[in-house]
């Protein structure tokens, strides 16, 4: 089967996905927070290994997710070709950009005047800001009306809010 054929076989499901799912974005902004929450023993550069710990996590994430799905295409087809791995890259790259915002405010946080206790704060806060986002547009752009963008944004904000609970939690 060529790389055409499986992309045309996954039809229903790439189509659908690659128009109005942002699963990815909302999934690697909870795991950001999560990383966020997480981080309490940094060593020398706190900020830089955050930065580093927030981005190589997403990648992590995004080639487990990238590795799952082409092993899922090897199951039910022969060889997954070219065409086929970088759609799922693609379509699992969210994972990866819901990353970037929290390890960009870690990186900004000494020019607003942060400890590294602020900037933890800072950069959960924006993952959570994300992951609520990331549903809103998700919603959206499924051409969800406004009633049902409203319950899934106050969904990821309560999970969001359960994370930064997480957070308290194991500070205190």
């Amino acid at each position: 089967m060529s790389d055409t054929e499986h992309l045309r076989a996954r039809e229903p499901t790439v189509g659908r996905r690659s128009r109005a799912d942002y699963t990815g974005g909302v999934y690697g902004s909870m795991l950001a927070a999560s990383v966020v929450v997480g981080a309490g023993a940094l060593g020398d550069f706190p900020r830089l290994e955050l930065v580093g710990l927030l981005l190589l996590t997403g990648v992590a994430f995004w080639l487990a997710h990238v590795h799952a799905q082409m092993f899922g295409e090897r199951l039910v087809r022969r060889r997954p070709g070219r065409a086929v791995l970088l759609h799922v890259c693609r379509e699992e790259w969210p994972i990866v950009e819901a990353a970037v915002p929290p390890a960009v405010a870690v990186a900004v946080s000494p020019l607003l005047g942060l400890e590294l206790t602020g900037t933890l704060w800072l950069a959960l806060s924006v993952a959570v800001a994300g992951q609520v986002g990331w549903s809103v547009a998700a919603a959206r752009r499924a051409g969800a009306g406004w009633p049902l963008v409203a319950v899934t944004a106050a969904v990821n904000l309560v999970l969001g809010l359960a994370i930064i609970a997480f957070k308290l939690l194991i500070t205190h």
